[in-house]
């Protein structure tokens, strides 16, 4: 098994602690992970791990990801997410 770096590990750490219903913004995850302002390489890292709960994750504007808009707005809304014209209602 391949070791990852430890900003991958501390990112999956914080990924792996959300749970149905949370939502997190990358910004979020890599300040809480110790690497403030790494909210780019947080999410260039969930396209690079499986099995994580990526739809989650979310930018800090609440907009879903273009290229898999439909499978994440699908899986929040299981949880309770209302999204409207392709953002997360966070109100």
């Amino acid at each position: 098994m391949e070791e990852r770096p430890p900003f991958e590990d501390a990112v999956v750490a914080v990924i792996l602690a959300t749970r149905p219903g949370d939502l997190m913004t990358y910004g979020e995850v890599a300040s809480e992970a110790g690497y403030p302002g790494a909210a780019r390489a947080v999410g260039t890292m969930l396209r690079k791990v499986p099995d994580l709960p990526w739809w989650r994750i979310i930018s800090s504007t609440g907009r879903l990801l273009p290229h898999l808009q439909q499978e994440q707005a699908e899986l929040l809304r299981t949880e309770g997410h209302r999204i409207v014209k392709g953002r997360v209602r966070l109100t």
